[in-house]
């Protein structure tokens, strides 16, 4: 869709500014990536075995290694390098805490890392619908991003979402074994997961504060991850639901002293070892106080 730029209510269109290299998008994506995608950059040009990766990055909320490559040329199967790639993780995990730990200075363990979260990111300024079709998989660990750049120096990027009724990487007809491999070894997890795990009660719940939460911002984006949902608004959470049995554990991703909370309902956690991000802990098994909480988490919104 094309941007335009309004003077005296006339409406100019903004030219699209191409990438000439592959170089150039990937400078911007890591000088920030932080901003863009919430990652740690580990390394440029992570070499590994006979395979050179673009952008090697750590996601520290889902604790799961990302690789990422940019893309100019759309005649490319980024289903065959995303599955090689998720394998090369897989086959070589020493490897990768290695460099994490030698680049940024961490005493990382192999089982710190969450290895059913590690994926593959493919950016580029299009994709093909070949390609897009080939990994549209629900629970398959491979995104691909698109990026364009204007003449006014702007940026717009823009991660494709799988389809909702995708099927499952399992279901995929004359697997290699490698793909097999990958759909065992690694999960996208779902929210239908977390409410059935939950039973039926949390989840009506966790319904009531998710329409609550999105309603908030249209920005917000739902992650369900490993060990609680995210919601999120660009690359920062915002608040993260801990589905479980007899409660929801929510978590305001904010600095403690930072939100004001006249009713004291949340729990300072900041020197507690908890699932989610930041330090304010609410846990709730009704929505008496649901209007209030949402009062807290939109705090956390500006």
């Amino acid at each position: 869709m094309p941007i335009y730029a309004i003077s005296n209510n006339a409406l100019s269109e903004i030219p699209v500014k191409d990438f000439a290299l592959e170089s150039e998008i990937q400078i911007l994506f890591e000088a920030n990536l932080k901003t863009l995608m919430g990652l740690t950059l580990v390394k440029h040009e992570f070499q590994i075995k006979d395979k050179r990766i673009d952008t090697l990055a750590f996601d520290e909320q889902s604790r799961g290694f990302v690789i990422i490559e940019y893309k100019r040329s759309q005649n490319i199967s980024v289903f065959d390098q995303g599955i090689t790639y998720l394998k090369l993780m897989l086959e070589n995990k020493a490897d990768f805490v290695l460099e994490y730990n030698e680049r940024l200075k961490e005493s990382l363990k192999r089982d710190d890392v969450e290895w059913t979260q590690i994926r593959v990111v493919f950016v580029s300024p299009a994709f093909t619908d070949i390609q897009v079709q080939a990994t549209d998989f629900k629970d398959l660990a491979i995104e691909l991003w698109k990026v364009t750049r204007y003449g006014n120096n702007t940026l717009h990027i823009t991660e494709i979402k799988k389809n909702p009724s995708a099927a499952s990487i399992k279901q995929a007809t004359q697997q290699s074994k490698d793909v097999k491999l990958i759909a065992k070894e690694t999960k996208v997890y779902t929210e239908d997961e977390w409410m059935k795990y939950a039973g039926e009660k949390m989840a009506a719940l966790y319904k009531k504060f998710r329409t609550a939460i999105t309603n908030l911002d249209n920005g917000i984006e739902i992650k369900p991850m490993a060990v609680y949902i995210a919601f999120k608004k660009g690359s920062k959470n915002i608040v993260d639901i801990d589905l479980q049995r007899k409660a929801l554990k929510l978590h305001i991703n904010a600095k403690w002293g930072t939100i004001e909370d006249p009713k004291k309902i949340a729990k300072n956690v900041s020197s507690i070892g908890h699932y989610g991000n930041g330090d304010y802990e609410i846990q709730v098994n009704d929505d008496e106080n649901l209007e209030y909480i949402m009062s807290l988490v939109k705090q956390n919104l500006h």
